[in-house]
């Protein structure tokens, strides 16, 4: 299977960097990683919601020049669908086995995800209510990847 992950902003700090390095190179041998970073927006002086808004439709103009044709689209949002590790390993063996072959997950900026990449993506994920760091989400995210080909691989990881 082909991934890209499309991601807002750059890793500035050195661990989170080794850390998504890490994941990246363990996945590898299961899919065909491509991690897209897209430049994120200085946040407003105007912290409204009308600023904060056009943030995220500034980023999000960025992220759909990225999403290749024909990929399955899922978005990372809070009100998006939880699976446990295991669903989620079947849910990403169910989609490649219907011929969904390249899977794109983006994962928002510091005010997350314009209105309209919610509302193209095929569906939307959640890990938690928490808000997390973006930078942190890219860890938890390509460590579930990764978890989850373990899993499709009857390889043991999952505890």
């Amino acid at each position: 299977m082909y991934i890209d992950l499309i991601v807002v902003g750059k890793l500035k700090e050195r661990h989170w960097r080794e850390a998504c390095s890490e994941y990246e190179k363990r996945l590898s041998r299961y899919h065909r990683l491509r991690l897209i970073a897209v430049a994120d927006e200085k946040d407003p002086p105007d912290q409204s919601a009308k600023a904060i808004g056009q943030v995220c439709q500034r980023e999000g103009l960025r992220i759909k020049e990225k999403i290749a044709p024909h990929t399955y689209v899922i978005a990372l949002a809070v009100d998006g669908k939880r699976y446990s590790s295991e669903t989620f390993a079947r849910h990403l063996a169910d989609l490649d086995g219907r011929g969904h072959t390249h899977l794109t997950l983006i994962i928002g900026g510091s005010h997350g995800l314009s209105d309209d990449i919610l509302q193209m993506a095929d569906e939307k994920l959640s890990f938690s209510d928490f808000t997390f760091p973006h930078q942190l989400m890219r860890v938890i995210l390509l460590e579930q990847l990764y978890r989850a080909a373990r899993i499709n691989a009857g390889e043991p990881y999952h505890k």
